[in-house]
Order: C-alpha cells, then structure tokens, then sequence
C-alpha cells in the first residue's frame, strides 16, 4: 500500500558469483611466468565483502531454496529467472499482480489460473482473477489475507508453475508530505536566501502549454486553483476506501482520507489531509490574481489523478495511473484527453521498485513524460524506498529554510537533486500552500504550511513544467539532466547526500538560453569521483574505486582489468547550453596493460558521445597506450552545442591477459 508514511519492507536479492568464469588464452598472447590479471589482488575482498553485504539480507525465494535442518527444502521452489518480489515484515496481502508469459496456455482465464491452482490449494484459498494492468500485468485476489512465510510461499508456487514472469504484492503506499498574491511573501521557498530563486525563472517562462499530472489524494475546488485544473480521473478501484461508492470513475474530487483510531495502522484518529489539493497549489497556483499564494509553474495546467483515499493506494491502481497520465492505454478507461509531459509522485512505500512500478514508469517515460517523486520521510537512505528508488525518475529530497537537509528527508546516492520542503519546527518554515479545511469530509477553500518531501517534489516538477514550456523538445532525460546541472551547493552543507544539490529555478532555466548567462565552469558533476558514484551511472559496482591509485584525492574510475571477456560502461548525462561557443571534454587516463604485444589492441577503451539516438566514438585507446602515469586526453565537444549528451566511457577487454584503464578529474567546459 502506498500510504502517507514509508512502512513497507521490500527486497529483491539475488545471489550472483563477482567476476567468475573460465578463461580461455591464446598461444600469442601466452602471459609470462608468475604473471597474473591486473585486478586479481582485489578479487578476494572484493567477494568477500559482496557475501558479507548479501548475507544482510534474506534471499528471494526465486534464487534459493531455504532448507531444514536435515537439507530438505523447506518451501516451494520458484523457476530460475522468475522475478518474486519478497513481502514487507507485518502486512497482508489479498491481491497480487502476475505478468503471465505470452504463450497459448495463457491466452485464457481458465489456462492463466492453472499457474496458481496449485499455489492457492496448499494456502487453503480461493483464487479470482480481477483485471489487466496497462503494464500488462494480471490482478489476482484471494479470499483470505497471506502474510509472512505464506504470502511468499504463494508467490513461490506461482512462479514455479513456470507460466508467469514475475509476481508480487499489491502493495500498498502512502503520501510522503512578483506577484500581488497576498500570502507571497510568505513563500520563502520561492523568494528566500535559501529557496529555490524562482521569480528570475518567470523571466524566462511560466508554463504555458505544458500539462502536469498530480498523482495523489485528488483534488478539491479552490478559488486559487480551480482556473489550472483540468478533467482527471479518481483510478482507486477500492470503493469502500475511495468513499465514492463506485471505484474508478471519472471524478477526482479527494473525498478525505481520515481515519478513526484503530484503522490504517494507527492507534489515534487522522483528519484528511487534502494532500493532492496542496501538491497542486505548489505546481501551478494561480498566480497574479490578488488571492492566496503562486505556484511554481503559474500558466501550466494540472490533471488531477486520484489513486490515494483512505488508508493510502495499492500499487495497481498507482502503475495504471501512471500510464494513463501520460497518454497510455488502460483496459477499460477512457483516454487521457490532456495527457501530461509532467509527473508528480508525493507517494511511496519502502522497498525495492519492483517490475510494476518500473514498467509503468517506463511507459509513461516512452511517451516522453518527466517522472518527478519524492525521495521519502523516513530520515533513511532514499535507496530503500519506492519510486525513489526506480529508475527513470527525477527522485528529490527536502531541505529546510537553513539550506540544509530536512530532518526527516530521505538522502543518499538515489537521490538526483534537493528542493525546498519545509521544517514546521521553525516559525514560518513550512510549506504554504492550497488546502481544503474540513476535518473529515470537503469543506470550505483555505490554506495551510506543510513539511516532507512531498511538498519538495511539486517544486521541482513545476520548474520541469517551465523547462517544458521553454523548449518543448526537451526528453525526460534532457530534463533530469538540465535540472542537475541547475542546481547549486546546499547552503547549508549536506553529507548524506543531497544529491547535485539545492535546485534553482533561475539558474535551470537559463541553461535554456534564458537572461541567467551559459555556465563557465564544469558540467559535469563529481568529476574525480570523490563522492564514489554519484552522478554517474556504471554497469559494474566495482568501477567507482579509491586508494593511492587516483591523480588527485582518493576517488578514481577503474574500467576491466580482469584478464578475461569482460565490458564496462561508464556514463554521464549533461546539457550543453546553446548559447556557447566552444564546449571541450578533457579527461586523465592511466592504462595498466599485462598485454605483451607492441602492435595488436586486445583491449580498448572507446570515450563515446551519445546525443538524440546516435552513439559518435570520439576516440579510442588500447593495450598500445600504456602509460606509467595519467595524461591527460582533449576531446572536442563544440557540436553538441543546444544538446542533451552522454558522456560514455566503454571498455572492452577480450578472453586473456587483462588490461586496467584509470579515469580521473574528468571536465566538460565551455566558452
């Protein structure tokens, strides 16, 4: 369930060797005596530090079988490759989504429930098939709650009728919390010293044009928002929650989502929150209107989705939503009439993103959706919690009105960039924003100062709706990129990990050829790797690297070295602004080599430039360019001026004698 908390407990764990394989040599290239591959002196720390790590946590039931104490195994045993996603310590499930393999057998209701007949028998439940997700994933419900060892044991059954892909909870999850508008000057996270300057970015744009989907609570009417607001869609399918009386229906009026006490995990009574109706408020406010308080993006248009009402949302209804929002197709919905180049996600649950989240995340992307969320308000690291976690989202973390970190923000390397979420503690730190004042059911229009991350989310997907609004042509991915590169230091310091930094909406948008002039310093972020892996983005864990090794301060890039076929790949994702004259890549590289010969390159290091589909090898280095020490590679950049680039560094290495290339203080410059 995804609620307004972060409760649940998810892991996907898989046991896999670290770099094991046979390696065949060949006669020329036969290795002296007593040599031995470059990196072999590391191989036992590092597996050993990769089983302590792994023994932290349970195994899937997909990859190994708990035995007994006389080595029996101890429950069912899932097909090797099916995905089962573990369940969360303390809750019960009813409901679980299945993604069926295309076959013939499963072409029918009746052949699809022969994948858990068996698993439902030995649970002792009945089993009915509700509906197909728009990830094409199938909505199963039992009659009886599992939970624990059984829901797991009924997951396992499942997948190993080898009929299905993957299958996982329905879990559930929660919300995560100069204009002449009167209440503006109370905003100091828009105008204040440690705010996100936005006033400078409506120089630039104001969203107009651009749609932004809200995926919450729902909304109410407001004077200050009702002008922004556009048709969307009430997708919580639980009628008895949803207090509609009907499920999904084409009316996202937030209904409350109060609880008595004893009810959704609490011991005391909960008022609405009319969560969704303040998210809004953040993002496109009106503004200008001599009422209340401004948004963000004050001309873009908001599509309220409803998938939150009491007690939170299940992970169904939120993958549907997802889809639908950005102009996809679900079963039995009508089309989205504005689809939305912009998502907001003030939700979440902990755990692993699962293969629903990240398939509906991935749709909504295809169609060229920004998918904002909030980093979670659990005080933890962001990597636990979901969709924070997912890939493909811009995941964003809270700081208060001292420029820090919030306390109860969600941090680490998860996290891309930070905005103002707002500390109560403080007189006037919160949030303010649109409201709705009933306690229970809607009352009357009015306005209130939140805190979380949720609140921090909205910000930066208002200034992506300006982004939008500037240049249209901007993907997802140029989007996360320039929002990256605008940001600043955490005036306050930050040694979690905020990632790129605290956003500024002034700066964002003159990347875009706005007033605010190009940046003269690096675009590329954590440039000698100091902070390990962040901002950077790499198919093997052990490639962000410390030690004497590096050229400057301990963090290196280490690409192959294994004496063996293997393929790094090491990549950054910057924009180069259009208003430049010149942009150049330099970068410092090492090449170790126990290759003996003068004239063949084994191995080879290619430096790539990936831009609007099409991968340019810059350059090319091997086994021949041994080095004692780092030289430093120049590399012209001028004509991806205007564009959205990724920076690859991909490593090659054949089947014997290895060779190690070092990467270090790496720099994209302009003028």
């Amino acid at each position: 369930m995804f609620t307004l908390g972060y409760h649940l407990i998810h892991h996907v764990t898989t046991l896999t060797p670290l770099h094991t394989g046979h390696t065949c040599a060949r006669s020329e290239k036969e290795a002296p005596m007593g040599r031995s591959s470059i990196r072999r002196h590391r191989i036992l720390a590092l597996s050993l530090a990769a089983a302590v790590g792994t023994l932290a946590f349970a195994s899937s039931p997909v990859f190994a079988t708990p035995e007994d104490g006389d080595g029996t195994a101890a429950g069912p045993a899932a097909v090797q490759g099916t995905a089962v996603h573990d369940v969360a310590a303390g809750e019960s499930y009813t409901k679980f989504i299945v993604e069926f393999k295309e076959t013939t057998a499963n072409a029918t209701p009746n052949g699809r429930a022969n994948a858990w007949g068996k698993a439902a028998k030995s649970q002792g439940v009945k089993v009915q098939e509700l509906r197909t997700l728009a990830t094409g994933g199938t909505l199963i419900e039992a009659d009886r709650a599992l939970s624990g060892q059984a829901a797991e044991d009924f997951m396992a059954e499942i997948a190993a009728s080898g009929s299905v892909d993957y299958v996982e909870p329905d879990a559930r999850m929660t919300v995560a919390l100069t204009p002449n508008d009167p209440r503006y000057g109370e905003q100091w996270d828009f105008t204040g010293t440690n705010g996100m300057r936005v006033p400078g970015a409506w120089d630039v744009a104001t969203g107009t044009g651009v749609t932004v989907a809200v995926i919450d609570t729902g909304i109410t009417a407001h004077p200050d928002l009702d002008a922004n607001v556009l048709p969307g869609y009430d997708f919580v399918s639980d009628a008895t929650a949803a207090r509609d009386g009907n499920g999904r229906d084409a009316n996202a009026q937030d209904q409350g989502d109060w609880y008595a006490a004893g009810e959704c995990g609490q011991s005391t009574a909960g008022n609405s929150s009319w969560h969704g109706t303040h998210v809004a408020g953040t993002v496109a406010a009106v503004t200008g209107n001599a009422t209340g308080v401004a948004g963000v993006a004050p001309n873009a248009k908001v599509v309220p989705v409803r998938v939150l009402a009491k007690c939170g949302g299940s992970l169904s209804d939120i993958a549907d939503a997802i889809i639908w929002s950005a102009g996809g197709t679900v079963p039995g919905i009508p089309a989205n009439a504005n689809p939305a180049t912009v998502i907001n996600m003030s939700l979440g649950g902990s755990g692993a993103c699962g293969s629903t989240y990240q398939a509906a995340i991935n749709s909504a992307v295809s169609r060229g959706a920004t998918v904002v969320v909030a980093a979670g308000n659990s005080n933890q690291n962001a990597s636990g919690f979901r969709p924070a976690n997912c890939n493909s989202v811009v995941s964003v973390a809270a700081s208060n009105p001292s420029g820090s970190l919030s306390y109860y923000s969600n941090y680490g390397t998860t996290v891309d960039l930070t905005a103002p979420g707002g500390d109560v503690r403080v007189a006037g730190g919160g949030i303010l924003s649109t409201i709705n004042t009933g306690t229970s059911t809607p009352g009357s229009a009015g306005y209130a100062s939140y805190q979380g991350t949720s609140m921090a989310a909205p910000h930066v997907a208002g200034l992506a709706a300006l982004m939008k609004s500037k240049s249209s042509t901007l993907t997802p991915a140029q989007v996360e990129s320039t929002l990256k590169q605008g940001t600043r230091a955490m005036p306050g310091g930050c040694t979690t990990g905020c990632g790129t930094g605290l956003s500024d909406a002034t700066k964002t948008m003159g990347l875009l050829g706005g007033a605010t002039p190009p940046p003269s310093g690096n675009l590329l972020l954590n440039p000698g790797f100091e902070s390990g892996a962040a901002s950077w983005t790499s198919d093997h864990a052990d490639t962000f690297e410390t030690g004497t090794n590096a050229r400057t301060g301990s963090g290196f890039a280490g690409l192959n070295g294994w004496g063996q076929a293997t393929s790094y790949m090491l990549d950054q994702t910057f924009a180069v602004p259009s208003t430049v004259a010149t942009a150049s890549l330099s970068f410092y590289l090492k090449v170790q080599s126990d290759e003996t010969t003068s004239s063949a390159a084994y191995d080879t290091l290619r430096v790539q430039a990936v831009s609007n589909g099409v991968t340019t090898t810059l350059a090319t280095y091997s086994n021949l360019n041994e080095s004692a020490g780092y030289l430093q590679k120049p590399l012209d950049l001028s004509a991806y001026k205007g564009k959205s680039v990724t920076l690859r560094f991909l490593g090659v290495e054949d089947s014997s004698l290895g060779t190690y290339f070092y990467v270090d203080d790496t720099a994209v410059t302009t003028s």
